[in-house]
């Protein structure tokens, strides 16, 4: 579990972020004299959650207070959060349960043989830190040096930041490695303290001039289904629908399976993202 004073950091961090990130004129407020810092001012994101200055600014300074979910709705509707953000920002305020740190994650021979049965879709498990826990021939073809002989178990943040070749196989690659670092930051502050998170943050922040512009922007995501583009070694660029499903027994290991959506599966219907 995370120490409160890490998770009191955490929660300013983020408000910060997302109140720095509005304008007056976004939220309804006229625009006043020159600003220093970019977005509202502490005392306008009060007024428009309506709650005391003093107080929020004691909150975002990250001191020991509690507060109450009525609030934190509140400010939440006030930052214009979104549904996952929301959740987020609840979490690290004490009001949602926070996953414990594990040791590396358990994958039953059952659950790790299933991308074997879906070739030749490309599909493959990752744990809730992205390390590929499984995969078949499919998806090692479509993702070159994903799949190594290192030490260390092959992680797709790691590919999709510090592998050049990522930047050839994802076509939008910007949009796709920032909507992953979002993902992670959300999975992270799950497992505040957990070693594989931390190292990985880490490892990503020392390697990727991206990480470590886009980590203090605060964006969150949840995991989720739908379309990316990507370039096969022989077919080029390919518009692939993509499904992602979490393992019954182990919720954070996430089973992901790519179809080309130009093309219909056995059964004659087009594939939906």
């Amino acid at each position: 579990m995370p120490s409160q004073p890490d998770q009191r950091r955490q929660l300013s961090e983020f408000l910060r972020s997302r109140r720095e990130r509005l304008t007056p004129e976004e939220v309804g407020l006229p625009q006043t004299s020159r600003r220093r810092t970019p977005g509202l001012r502490r005392e306008e994101l009060a007024l428009l959650a309506g709650i005391s200055a003093t107080w929020y600014t004691y909150l975002e300074q990250g001191r020991k207070i509690r507060v109450s979910e009525q609030v934190l709705n509140a400010l939440a509707t006030a930052l214009r959060l979104d549904r996952h953000e929301r959740e987020h920002l609840l979490q690290l305020a004490g009001h949602a349960p926070a996953a414990e740190a594990e040791d590396p994650e358990p994958l039953t021979a059952e659950a790790g043989a299933v991308p074997l049965l879906l070739q030749p879709n490309p599909a493959y498990i990752i744990g809730g830190n992205y390390d590929v826990l499984s995969h078949n021939q499919a998806a090692h073809e479509l993702f070159p040096r994903l799949i190594t002989d290192a030490e260390r178990p092959a992680n797709f943040a790691r590919w999709v930041f510090l592998e050049p070749v990522a930047r050839d196989v994802l076509v939008d690659w910007e949009p796709e490695a920032r909507g992953l670092l979002g993902r992670l930051r959300t999975l992270a502050a799950r497992h505040s303290g957990d070693p594989r998170y931390t190292r990985l943050i880490e490892d990503l922040n020392e390697g990727s001039p991206q990480v470590r512009d886009w980590w203090p922007q605060y964006e969150v995501q949840a995991r989720h289904s739908g379309r990316k583009r990507l370039r096969h070694p022989q077919r080029g660029a390919v518009d692939y629908a993509y499904i992602a499903f979490h393992l019954a027994e182990q919720p954070e290991q996430t089973l992901v399976v790519y179809a080309d959506s130009s093309e219909p599966p056995a059964g004659g219907a087009a594939v939906t993202g």
